[in-house]
Order: C-alpha cells, then sequence, then structure tokens
C-alpha cells in the first residue's frame, strides 16, 4: 500500500524502539506481573463512595430489607480486589516486600484497617456535606450537594485517598486524587491533613500541596493555591514541611496564594481575593489587596452634536 513502510524499514524502526528501552528504562514497564489497573481503582473508589453513599450512586433500588446484603456484598468485592491492587502498588515502593506472600499478608492486613476506618469516614464527610450546605445559599438541599458539587466530590476522593496514603500504601492514593483532579480542577494531593466541615465552593483551580495542614471548619474558594516557596530541590525536599497552615474557620476567597511551610492562617483569619502570603497571619485577622484605582471614561456623544436628540454610546 502506497505510503506504509516497507518490512526492513518496520524492522529497523522497531530496533530503534527498542533500543531506546534499554535506555531510558525508567519510562518502561514491560517486564512486571506487579502493574496496577487504573480501571478497577477508579471502579474500587465508585464502589467505596456508593458505601460512603448508600443510595445515592447505585443503579438498583435499596431499602431497609437490602441494605444489609447490599453493603456486605460491596464490602467482599472492595476488599478482594483492593487488597490485589494493594499488594501490586507494595512492589513499587521503597521497601518492597521480599516476596509475594509477604506482600499478599501485609496487602490483606492494610486493607482491612482501611475498611475499619470507613464508619469514621462517612461521620467526617457528614461534616463535610453540611458545611457545603451550610456555606451556600444556593444549595438546595443536602442531596444536590452530594451528587452534584465538585468540591464535595474532590473532597470525598481526597479522604478516601489519604486514609491509604497515611496506611502507607503507595500509587494507589495518588491515581485515585488525580481521578478527581481530572474531572473537578481540584487537585488535592492524599498527604494533605484536613480536618472536619471542609468546604471548597465552586473549586476549578484549587491546589492543595502534600504537606498542608487545615483545621476544622475552613472555606475555600476557586483558584486558591496551598503551595511550597519553592521545589527547585526536588527529591531533596521530600518529607520536609513545605506547605502552609491553616488553623479553625479559616476562610480564603478566590485566586489567593498561601505558601510556605512555616506559614501559618490562624484562627478565624480571612484571605482577600487574589492576595499573595508567604508570611504568618495572626487568627482574627482580615488580609485583602488594596483596590486598583479604576479610571472611567464616558464614551457617549451627545446626539445634539450630530444635530439629533438624546445620547450615542460609540464603539471607540
Amino acid at each position: 500500500m502506497e505510503g506504509s513502510y516497507k518490512k526492513e524499514e518496520m524492522d529497523m524502526l522497531v530496533g530503534a524502539l527498542l533500543e531506546s528501552y534499554q535506555a531510558y528504562p525508567e519510562i518502561c514497564s514491560i517486564n512486571t506481573r506487579h502493574r496496577l489497573n487504573n480501571d478497577i481503582i477508579i471502579d474500587l473508589l465508585e464502589k467505596i463512595r456508593s458505601i460512603v453513599f448508600p443510595g445515592f450512586f447505585e443503579t438498583k433500588t435499596l431499602n431497609n430489607s437490602s441494605i444489609e446484603y447490599h453493603v456486605g456484598e460491596l464490602l467482599e468485592d472492595i476488599q478482594y480486589r483492593l487488597t490485589k491492587q494493594v499488594m501490586k502498588a507494595l512492589f513499587h515502593s521503597e521497601h518492597a516486600p521480599q516476596s509475594e506472600e509477604e506482600a499478599f499478608e501485609k496487602a490483606e492486613e492494610t486493607v482491612k484497617k482501611f475498611l475499619r476506618q470507613l464508619p469514621a469516614l462517612r461521620a467526617i464527610l457528614a461534616t463535610d456535606v453540611q458545611a457545603a450546605y451550610d456555606g451556600d445559599p444556593a444549595a438546595f438541599n443536602t442531596d444536590e450537594v452530594i451528587f452534584s458539587y465538585p468540591g464535595v466530590f474532590a473532597i470525598t476522593v481526597n479522604r478516601i485517598a489519604h486514609e491509604l496514603h497515611v496506611l502507607g500504601v503507595p500509587l494507589i492514593p495518588r491515581i485515585m486524587t488525580e481521578h478527581a483532579h481530572s474531572l473537578t480542577g481540584i487537585d488535592i494531593h492524599p498527604g494533605a491533613t484536613i480536618g472536619s466541615y471542609f468546604f471548597i465552593d465552586h473549586g476549578t483551580g484549587v491546589v492543595i500541596g502534600e504537606t498542608t495542614v487545615i483545621g476544622t471548619g475552613a472555606k475555600i474558594y476557586q483558584g486558591v493555591t496551598l503551595g511550597a516557596l519553592s521545589t527547585r530541590g526536588g527529591q531533596s525536599l521530600r518529607g520536609a514541611r513545605r506547605h502552609p497552615t491553616l488553623e479553625d474557620n479559616v476562610t480564603v476567597y478566590s485566586g489567593a496564594s498561601i505558601l510556605g511551610g512555616e506559614t501559618v492562617i490562624g484562627e478565624g483569619a480571612i484571605i482577600g481575593s487574589n492576595a499573595f502570603i508567604t508570611s504568618s497571619v495572626p487568627g482574627g485577622t482580615r488580609v485583602s489587596i488594596k483596590n486598583p484605582e479604576l479610571q472611567f471614561k464616558d464614551r457617549r456623544i451627545r446626539m445634539t452634536e450630530l444635530g439629533q436628540e438624546g445620547f450615542w454610546k460609540g464603539n471607540d
């Protein structure tokens, strides 16, 4: 066929790519039985959400007589498949297991610990849903908040991922939060520590870094960054405190950037839109950007000057 490769040319291209695979092994994953399955992880995430918010995301009708069987069935499926994915993930850690048996035992115990956290996870998510409803006069009811608010979705995924992160599970927590990021534009690292009654309004463009600590009752708006002052140190900064602390009942309005591991925003402080903060703010303080000077020019031309009555609004 015209335009297609000849066999010799194809063989050369294949050879060149094989050489590239040898030259850059860090971006190859060929001979591994421990490859994670993103689709399975996202499906598990949805099933965990169904456990957390029963009746909201199922495709079948639930009632009081069927809920016990339904939850048990979901838990068994989650435990079995999540254990397999966690087992694979453990081989991607710095201290990988020495055997399949060791990996399975650790994965099984880790998933059991995670599942035991689900009641507590539901309790804190109930406060987040209430915070979204209380904080948004446009919210019709809490059902609308659970079904449709991107901030609640991102927080839910983050809290699930955070529990796995705390348990030392590699890769899977980040896959979960990046899934939420891709759907909502809200980027929360699973390592961030976030208190109860947390509300992200609108949410697009929010970034919350790995070592961020947020107290109870915080509220942030779209475009807020809780980030690091600099990441030039790269991997040498791993484990260091790079992101800010927001104490209880802090409000941060749209477009604000709060940076640095030593930056603490005190209890009850309000950070205005577009503020750029790299040092601590005392509790109860209101920080705002001085309004720029606005100039208004009357662009209307009297029609009487043109021999007519009234005004004409020009384009120039």
